[in-house]
């Protein structure tokens, strides 16, 4: 299993990188967050991996974070989802947003995904629900954002209310998150914040 692919970029195009690792090219698939943040070819670059295994092709895909590796590693989990639309779905959102609007339930922004349709979408939501609550490097990455304009405002009062009490983000995000997961009904900051705080 290769961890990370360190060395001298050689070319990159929004869907590929390749690599040179001490004389040997590595060429790996990465979503377009991934590629943005690529440096001139010449420059040295670390790129988390992933090796996909089939009986017809091997192929491996690379990642500016460790967060953006566990959300592909983590999609791949789900029936019917293979790495061509859990790379679809980095390209379009960072790995936090990603994890919040699955809690969420918005199915409407999930189908934004290219190749993703409602019925993807509504499986998406089911089967990683509670798996994308926990991913370890996620958390930070980007404010709790989804659900209905209210909840987000209410994500976000709440977020700002725990790290008023001493909470930091990670902590706060986690949470918040927690809460949502098991109280799903729940709109206002005052009940996530008092929720929250029990957790």
């Amino acid at each position: 299993m290769i961890d990370y692919v360190s060395g001298t970029l050689i070319e990159k195009k929004p869907t590929a990188a390749v690599v040179d690792v001490q004389g040997l090219g590595y060429r790996l698939l990465v979503p377009t967050s991934t590629f943005e943040g690529l440096p001139a070819p010449g420059k040295e670059v670390k790129l988390f991996a992933h090796q996909y295994v089939r009986e017809d092709a091997m192929t491996l895909f690379g990642f500016a974070t460790r967060g953006e590796r566990e959300m592909f590693e983590t999609m791949l989990g789900v029936s019917g989802v293979g790495p061509k639309l859990a790379l679809a779905a980095l390209s379009g959102m960072s790995p936090s947003e990603i994890r919040d609007h699955v809690v969420a339930g918005d199915t409407s922004v999930l189908t934004n995904i290219h190749g993703v349709g409602r019925k993807t979408a509504d499986r998406l939501i089911v089967e990683l629900r509670d798996r994308v609550t926990d991913l370890e490097h996620v958390d930070g990455a980007a404010p709790l954002t989804g659900g209905t304009d209210e909840r987000a405002a209410a994500r976000a009062d709440a977020l700002a209310g725990l790290e008023a009490l001493g909470y930091s983000r990670a902590s706060a995000e986690k949470n918040i998150r927690k809460v949502l997961r098991n109280h799903p009904n729940v709109q206002s900051a005052e009940e996530l914040i008092r929720l929250s705080l029990r957790e």
